[in-house]
């Protein structure tokens, strides 16, 4: 079954150092598109979904290149307003080994940090929408787009859609103060709530017990807490975790819990997967889309865990931010299949 799905934020030009050269030995960067927002509309329109993104993006060439990028993968545009004059930039080094990743943003200014909230009909962006995801990138971009995300989240609510979020935190956008004053009060219109340990903390002050998540270790009973505390706090109907363990750059541990009304009353925790890392940039993204996904489509909450689980397991195996895979490839790691053979 289609459903129409609606996300809002930026989508940003990526350039990454080829393979895993550093900054400073690169001629020339790859270049890709994505955005947390962004990442999930594409996922979710290649699970067949009717996908929309809303943004802002120039007119020029470049802008046009954005949206081309999303266009390719079916994403609807009817709601991405055209203007401003610079697409938001981050750029990639991949890390291996005990080098971790490095990302520095160039972002200030962007189109989509002009948006506001008099340029859309929410009421049309939302019109026959099932589900409405935003990440807490996208608050930290500015008033203006705070402005406009609540407007979306008001129209969302009135037009019976469920809203998901995303927290994460991003440091280099914002203060943990700043981040708090803002991600507190919206989630009173959220109802499912994603999150990492780290998100938790600064974006609304709550902590997973002893996880150490940088020696890999996880205080599995201090998230099941921290997922209880924030459904009855903020009144959630479902609260997702990912768990990560880093054991380097090239090798984590992957799995998520999940609780919720349904099958999920007390906290379940999904099959754990050990991921030899190509590309983890988009990992949260694919794993919101495959939860989205999962709890339109699948006959209980446990089920879509595990589907997003393994969405995600295999976006990291992918370069770029967008996750192309099938329903088909992702049911069938979630089986239990992951011995990544050869298929003929």
């Amino acid at each position: 079954m289609s459903y129409k799905v609606v996300t809002m934020g930026e989508i940003m030009l990526r350039l990454s150092t080829p393979g895993f050269s550093r900054f400073v030995q690169s001629q020339n960067f790859d270049v890709n598109y994505g955005g947390g927002e962004a990442n999930v509309a594409v996922a979710l329109s290649n699970y067949g979904f009717e996908s929309y993104f809303v943004s802002k993006l120039p007119k020029h060439e470049i802008g046009q290149s954005a949206v081309n990028s999303l266009r390719r993968f079916g994403v609807k545009e009817d709601f991405i307003v055209r203007g401003g004059d610079r697409v938001g930039i981050y750029f990639l080094e991949t890390g291996a080994s005990q080098r971790a990743s490095k990302v520095i943003y160039d972002r200030s200014n962007s189109a989509v940090s002009t948006l506001t909230k008099d340029e859309l009909d929410w009421d049309e962006v939302f019109k026959n929408a099932k589900w409405f995801h935003w990440t807490g990138i996208t608050p930290a971009l500015g008033k203006s787009v705070q402005s406009s995300l609540i407007a979306a989240c008001e129209a969302a609510k009135k037009n019976g859609v469920t809203i998901s979020a995303d927290l994460n935190y991003r440091a280099k956008l914002w203060t943990t103060k700043e981040a708090q004053a803002v991600m507190i009060p919206l989630m009173e219109y959220v109802d499912v709530c994603i999150a990492n340990e780290e998100d938790a903390e600064k974006s609304l002050g709550f902590t997973a017990g002893s996880t150490k998540i940088e020696s890999a270790e996880l205080d599995e009973q201090g998230y099941f807490e921290l997922a209880k505390q924030l459904k009855s706090k903020f009144n959630f109907k479902a609260v997702a975790i990912t768990l990560r363990e880093s054991y380097s750059a090239s090798r984590n541990g992957w799995s998520a819990l999940l609780h919720d009304d349904k099958d999920c009353k007390q906290p379940y925790r999904s099959k754990r997967y050990d991921i030899q890392i190509i590309d983890r940039v988009g990992g949260g993204d694919s794993f919101a889309s495959g939860l989205i996904y999962g709890l339109l489509t699948k006959n209980n909450s446990k089920d879509a865990l595990e589907f997003a689980v393994a969405a995600s397991c295999l976006k990291q195996t992918i370069p770029g931010d967008f996750n192309l895979v099938s329903i088909d490839e992702v049911e069938k790691l979630a089986k239990g299949s992951g011995s990544g053979r050869v298929e003929r």
